[in-house]
């Protein structure tokens, strides 16, 4: 397992960051399979990076693969969660980077491999210039990680998501409402976009565009005014917006003040306040639903399922050839995908958007019909 110049790995922590996701258990038990298959242990670390600080140190875990064999089932992460940011010096705290870094030393890891989005592998990044043995897993259903074709938790998410925009059909035809469908996705609109599409969503509303309430009720006007005696007429919509998403006024939805220890705002209401304005402003019916956390829960699809798996590999694999600072990345999804190694730098500077250029039409505030460049 170790050759010249390269340091042997005998144990290997692993947390789980951020909001948690379908595909984060797969991926811990493929990084336990292949860990053991290679001589090493793998050290569970729970609850994000706050299981690195030091009134946290002993919260971990030995794993092994009895421990995870059934692990790919679970949703969600065994391993618990937080928004913990050792960086964070806004607060009374301070910078607790060097609590970190002190206490992987502590606990003898030779490696530790951090499965989260922007903000728990923005830690991972600064760790590893820091001289941390630290390598990444991407995970969040918002797909906006950069440098990768996939991120644990979208596949399971977009099938969630759009059956109940599919299913938000019928109570809206029955009664002929504009159903609007509040979903995740701060800055990015690929969940909202793709099940949207897939659920049969009639205008969907993203943040890499903002929209135009004036155009929004044209639009719904062109939609449901028909013949009430003409059964083929639809007399009905389903909207789906995400909660990034911005009117042309540019305001933010919120459900709450202030930030978390990275600086977001968290997010929410802009449904019910799109449902509120059509109601007032058309002779339209709206009703609006804010799908929340659910929204990242169940067991993880046979996507999720299988891309966790190879990503945990790929991950013990990377520590085992001392990549740190490193993110596993795939080109495709399985099982056609490409598994490499990218600079966490590449993935946590630029956010991963949706190329609004090609799949969205600005004009409709819907996928457009047209993807090929002919």
């Amino acid at each position: 397992m170790a050759t010249a110049g390269r340091k042997q790995i005998r144990r290997i922590g692993v947390l789980t960051g951020g909001g948690d996701a379908p595909g984060l258990n797969p991926a811990i038990r493929g990084l336990v399979y292949k860990a053991e298959a290679a001589g090493a242990s793998v050290v569970g670390i729970y609850d994000g990076w706050a299981g690195l600080l030091d009134e946290y140190t002993d919260n971990s875990w030995d794993l092994n693969t009895a421990t995870v064999r059934r692990w790919d089932r679970d949703g969600g992460t065994n391993l618990g969660s937080s928004r913990t940011n050792p960086f964070h010096d806004n607060d009374a705290s301070g910078n607790r980077s060097g609590e970190v870094l002190k206490n992987i030393d502590a606990m003898h890891l030779d490696a530790l491999v951090a499965i989260g989005g922007e903000d728990t592998l923005g830690v991972a990044r600064k760790l590893a210039d820091l001289g941390a043995p630290v390598v990444g897993i991407p995970k969040t259903i918002d797909k906006d990680l950069a440098g990768t074709d996939y991120t644990l938790g979208f596949d399971t998410s977009v099938r969630t998501v759009a059956e109940i925009v599919e299913r938000s059909r019928t109570p809206a035809g029955s009664h002929h409402w504009v159903q609007v469908v509040e979903v995740m996705g701060r800055t990015a609109g690929h969940l909202a976009y793709w099940a949207g599409l897939a659920g049969g969503a009639y205008m969907v509303l993203i943040p890499e565009h903002d929209f135009d309430l004036q155009r929004v009720y044209a639009r719904l006007n062109e939609r449901l005014t028909g013949s009430p005696t003409n059964r083929q007429d639809p007399r009905y919509a389903v909207v789906v917006v995400a909660e990034g998403a911005m009117p042309t006024d540019g305001r933010e939805f919120t459900v709450a003040s202030g930030t978390d220890a990275f600086g977001h705002a968290r997010l929410g209401g802009i449904g019910t306040w799109l449902a509120d304005s059509i109601r007032r402003d058309t002779d339209h019916d709206a009703r609006a639903v804010a799908l929340g956390h659910p929204q990242r829960g169940g067991p993880p699809s046979p996507v999720d399922r299988n891309m966790g798996w190879l990503y945990g590999i790929a991950a013990a694999e990377a520590t085992f050839a001392n990549q740190w600072g490193k993110m596993v990345s795939a080109r495709g999804i399985a099982p056609a995908c490409d598994i490499s190694l990218v600079p966490l730098a590449e993935a946590v500077e630029e956010l991963n958007l949706l190329d609004v250029k090609r799949l969205y039409d600005t004009d409709r505030y819907a996928p457009t019909q047209r993807v090929l460049h002919i």
